[in-house]
């Protein structure tokens, strides 16, 4: 499997929202939907998804007490459900919940379970910024240390910063999957991502998954930008 492009849908009206996957749907690609999108339409959101019948993350970004972690994942689980975040800082005991709440949940549909990811250190934190937190070192050896209890939790991957994708690759093999937001295509301001990557840098790090939202939602032609990602995104690869 290739690094595949995930569109952020971050944008505040539902109608806007469903012209975006109406623009989209057919290419080859996955939706995220940010809380923005989760706490004003959620539900109508899901279910406009699952009528056309297309992959998506849910960024849900869950951190409490496990048992309200694993309630959470399993609501949110169903057709279409590709993947779903917990934060890494809410400890082993969360993340494993989740993953259960998510293979169980599945099972009782009858469908194949949604990839549970654990978000490590954000991409609009810089590193300075880290101290403030209470957290030892830089973004690459937190996220590391993050990573190690995702994976020991069952989690399929983590989302990081496209900078830290070589060094996790490296300590915990290709199949651990990274889910890296801070895409920005060449010349596309940063917005408040202070950790960012091009598409074809990210490819060649050995991203999975590469979150691209408002170089594309707010184009012209969101189609077009996101054809010109996706085709960056094959010319990186192929040259990998």
């Amino acid at each position: 499997m290739g690094a595949q492009l995930i569109v952020a849908l971050d944008v505040p009206q539902l109608e806007e929202v469903r012209k975006l996957i109406d623009d989209l749907y057919e290419l080859d690609l996955i939706f995220k939907i940010g809380l923005e999108g989760l706490y004003s339409h959620g539900e109508a959101l899901l279910e406009y998804l699952q009528q056309r019948d297309v992959r998506y993350f849910v960024d849900a970004k869950l951190h409490d007490i496990p048992r309200t972690v694993a309630a959470g994942v399993a609501a949110l689980v169903r057709p279409g459900a590709h993947i779903i975040n917990v934060h890494a800082l809410g400890g082993s005991e969360m993340m494993r919940a989740a993953v259960e709440a998510a293979q169980n949940r599945a099972s009782e549909l009858g469908i194949s379970g949604p990839h549970i990811f654990a978000v490590t250190i954000l991409t609009s934190i810089a590193p300075e910024e880290l101290r403030e937190l209470g957290l030892q070192g830089g973004p690459g050896e937190n996220a590391i240390r993050l990573a190690a209890l995702a994976r020991d939790a069952g989690c399929s991957g983590v989302v990081c910063s496209a900078h830290e994708v070589r060094d996790l690759k490296a300590f915990f093999g290709a199949d651990f999957l990274t889910l890296c937001p801070g895409i920005r295509p060449s010349q596309s301001p940063h917005g408040d991502q202070k950790r960012v990557m091009t598409p074809s840098q990210a490819v060649a790090s050995g991203a999975d998954y590469l979150v691209v939202g408002r170089p594309i939602t707010r184009a012209q032609d969101s189609a077009e930008a996101t054809r010109a990602i996706l085709h960056e995104m094959q010319g990186a690869a192929t040259r990998s």
